[in-house]
């Protein structure tokens, strides 16, 4: 099976439907949470998830947008992007978003969550420890996480007591081998923080047990524009621009 594999849309049609086009044909889709949040258009991001995905997440942002956790949490501009994107949802989107987890097993092979597997609504993994300590709470070889914003992995050996981190460059196919245990962070379709302002998600072909990470470019200045129009936070619109 081709899987596409995204996280942290947050609210970013244009970035999202980039995303898809640039995919190809795929057997199923599979999205890490915060499909909304921060950006111009979450009953779009929504619609297009229900249509594509196989399995949704939700995230932080998600549930703030929800108000099931508190918006006291989020620096002031994610709170009023966060107010707004929640103002804008149908009730449609609001009855399908409500009762996603923040975490689940996908088969007995790969295991999904947010944050991660210890904290699957808020802990940001991003050190080889923070790897080690995850290990435990989830059994499934693989783990593919969101939440930071950062594509990246982590290759953790069987047996072993470190865990190797892996900064991808495009295109880059990582082996899924037997003798380690792996977590993936496909990275962010609508707001990459890590330096690359591209759109960010990975393909995993099940068949080879191989993952591949990709970036693709899209119209940056429409979502802005459209966040102006809405009247969105400014910071919120200049880090599009610079991933960050």
């Amino acid at each position: 099976m081709r899987i596409v594999i995204l996280s942290d849309v947050h609210s970013n049609i244009v970035a999202l439907e980039t995303v898809l086009a640039d995919a190809g044909s795929f057997d199923a889709l599979w999205c890490l949470g915060d499909t909304i949040g921060y950006g111009p258009a979450p009953n779009e991001c929504v619609e297009l998830i229900r249509h594509h995905a196989a399995i949704t997440l939700t995230g932080n942002h998600d549930l703030a947008c929800l108000g099931k956790i508190s918006l006291n949490d989020f620096n002031p501009d994610a709170r009023r992007a966060n107010l707004w994107n929640g103002s804008q949802l149908t009730a449609a989107n609001r009855e399908w978003l409500l009762p996603l987890p923040p975490a689940r097993s996908a088969d007995d092979h790969y295991y999904l969550a947010h944050g991660s597997p210890r904290e699957p609504i808020w802990e940001y993994l991003l050190m080889p420890s923070q790897a080690i300590a995850n290990l435990e709470w989830f059994s499934e070889p693989v783990c593919f996480i969101g939440h930071s914003h950062v594509q990246f992995a982590f290759r953790c050996p069987r047996n072993d007591s470190h865990c190797e981190r892996i900064m991808p460059e495009v295109d880059s196919q990582l082996a899924l081998t037997a003798d380690a245990r792996y977590f993936i962070n496909p990275g962010s379709v609508g707001q990459p923080r890590d330096h690359d302002p591209r759109a960010a998600y990975v393909i995993l072909d099940t068949d080879r047990q191989t993952v591949t990470f990709k970036r693709v470019a899209y119209d940056i200045k429409q979502v802005q524009q459209q966040m102006r129009d809405y009247g969105l936070p400014p910071a919120l619109i200049y880090r599009l621009s610079v991933g960050m």
